[in-house]
């Protein structure tokens, strides 16, 4: 049994009629000649579901909710609620596939079973299958939930046909529940296109390069992605130190248990997960109801050391001045780097936002951006982020919508330890930090990126920022669960903390398989609130690419996948004379969007 932490619950509280609070990933497939099914699916599920926690639990609610819930076993666990499969009609392009997912995106998941679901999309052209899986934020983080696919995923493409059994109840629970009864769904594509108005045939970037490929064509022109084991992460933010392998093990520094599984006790979940009574839950709610004012204080004295860094209470008169106050009665002696201002600019994507959703996905080369990390000296990291600030000042051009001051991104950050790697729930933080979209030259803006980001990253490793948390725990677990709507509505209209929030989840630099399918590529597509604005992107390094997932409000952002060719021509601009023809990769940007 484990309590949700006050982060884990305010992904609960967010959710409302217009906010979905799951993270999500589009995996495109090779078939494997029909191997990718969904009753294959179905038995990889029943065998691995036990190496995840967050895919065999769901929520324990506390009455009245007075404290935060719990998770427990779901008894009556039926895969289901969970596993769905739907046809895209013919032609099944790309545009119906965003338009499909998209809708499946919009929805909040069942807080009735394990927050989670699986969909598998056939009828794409070229004979691909595609795979999106959502589950809920307050089960997973970005690290967790590249763990959680990794249970699913092997090396090889017959890596699913040999059995990795771990005997315990819950997974011979799983498996005595049996295949799935079956799902009638109807083609879910969502609106015909000519409801929204015509919409271009091919992807900016690719006008004059005649017509627009799909994912499938870009791979079969270009060649398989690169498999070379020097292509590295790209992401220079804290991680675990631990080797992330398919087949559900996580071995710590890299040391694999002989049957390539983890051994039963490792795993919190695979027992039994006894809900406490309803006599011990309104007591334990009234202890900690009675002891929260001094863990209220304790919180808001430790969110204080940074209060120069939180959004909005950095912009209020001494901010300074009470932070290093703070951290002087803290008796924390760390000389921080001071941050630029924190001012937020209003533009078109910041305000409340719809029930809709819109997104869009695409692949820029791993290597050329390590190219242009190279030429410039400074990381991968720093250079996609410069490739947001640059797609994001053209697209707000565009639209005569660009500000005079920088854009204000928040970037998660895992903080999640070798000990807390099973843990369900979320280990993060995040940096805060202004975006030069003001800077008209894309060297100068890259620069002025890596000058930003170092000083954020330095800040971070002196100490790292506990404010995300601390502030979910000022407020008692009731007061909270109402407050937090209404707050997060009036910030996104009167004042809105951050422009997005932008991320890199780093994935493995091979190729993995899905019930003997290859997969092609991995599209992670992450949340929108009222607070964090109607965009938001998302990127993922998988097999020699990045992979970005960009979700958008639709009533916030007319052209989702207008970003995306942006995000290849800032790319374009500074793989320049100085950086050589001898760097470029020479393999094009792999664009889908919808």
């Amino acid at each position: 049994m484990r309590q949700l932490t006050a982060l884990d619950a305010q992904f609960l509280n967010v959710e409302t009629a217009t906010t979905a609070a799951h993270v999500a990933g589009l995996a495109i497939l090779d078939p494997a000649d029909g191997a990718v099914n969904r009753a294959a699916l179905a038995e990889l599920l029943l065998e691995r579901l036990h190496l995840s926690p967050a895919l065999s639990l769901r929520l324990a609610a506390v009455p009245l909710g007075l404290d935060h819930p719990y998770w427990a076993e779901d008894p009556g666990f039926d895969l289901g609620n969970h596993l769905f499969e739907l046809t895209l009609p013919a032609p099944g392009d790309d545009w119906q596939l965003a338009d499909a997912v998209a809708e499946i995106h919009a929805r909040r998941l069942d807080r009735a079973h394990p927050l989670w679901e699986m969909h598998l999309i056939n009828g794409l052209a070229d004979g691909r299958v595609a795979v999106y899986t959502k589950v809920h934020h307050a089960a997973i983080d970005g690290v967790s939930g590249a763990e959680t696919l990794a249970t699913l995923l092997d090396l090889t493409p017959d890596g699913h046909l040999k059995r990795r059994d771990i005997p315990t109840a819950s997974a011979d629970r799983l498996r005595r529940s049996g295949p799935a009864a079956p799902i009638h769904l109807a083609n879910d594509t969502g609106p015909a296109h000519a409801a929204k108005g015509p919409r271009p045939t091919t992807a900016p970037i690719h006008a004059a390069k005649g017509p627009r490929p799909t994912t499938a064509s870009v791979h079969a022109a270009n060649g398989p992605r690169p498999t070379t084991a020097s292509v590295g992460v790209p992401n220079d933010t804290p991680v675990p130190n631990d080797t992330l392998v398919p087949n559900g093990t996580v071995a710590p520094n890299g040391t694999v248990a002989p049957n390539g599984t983890r051994a039963p006790e490792g795993v919190p979940g695979l027992a039994a997960q006894d809900v406490p009574g309803l006599a011990a839950m309104l007591a334990g709610a009234v202890m900690r109801t009675a002891t929260h004012p001094v863990r209220a204080v304790q919180s808001v004295v430790r969110a204080a050391e940074d209060l120069d860094a939180i959004p909005l209470a950095a912009g209020l008169p001494g901010a300074k001045l009470i932070a290093k106050a703070a951290r002087l009665v803290a008796r924390d002696r760390h000389e921080r780097p001071e941050l630029p201002s924190l001012t937020v600019p209003r533009t078109p994507f910041n305000g409340p936002i719809s029930a809709r959703r819109h997104l869009s996905f695409g692949s820029l080369p791993l290597k050329d951006v390590k190219n242009v990390a190279k030429a410039h000296g400074m990381s991968v990291n720093d250079v996609v982020m410069g490739l947001c600030a640059s797609a994001l000042r053209s697209w707000l051009r565009e639209r005569d919508a660009l500000p005079e001051t920088p854009l204000i991104v928040a970037v998660p950050v895992a903080v999640r330890t070798a000990g807390a790697k099973d843990l369900v729930g979320n280990q993060i933080s995040a940096m805060v930090a202004p975006m030069p979209t003001n800077v008209p030259d894309p060297e100068e803006r890259l620069r002025a990126v890596g000058s930003v980001m170092g000083r954020a990253k330095r800040r971070f490793a002196l100490a790292p920022a506990t404010w995300l948390s601390e502030l979910c725990s000022v407020l008692p677990a009731p007061l909270t669960s109402l407050a937090t709507p209404a707050v997060f509505r009036l910030a996104g209209m009167a004042f809105p903390p951050i422009n997005l929030i932008i991320s890199n989840v780093p994935g493995p630099q091979f190729p993995l398989y899905l019930c003997g399918g290859r997969v092609l590529s991995y599209y992670p597509l992450s949340v929108l609130t009222d607070v964090s604005g109607g965009l938001n992107i998302t990127c993922f390094s998988y097999d020699g690419m990045l992979d970005f997932g960009i979700v958008a409000c639709p009533e916030r952002m007319d052209d989702v996948w207008g970003l995306l060719g942006h995000l290849r021509t800032a790319l374009d601009e500074l793989l320049d004379e100085r950086v050589g023809d001898e760097f470029r990769d020479g393999v094009g940007i792999d664009l889908v969007a919808g």
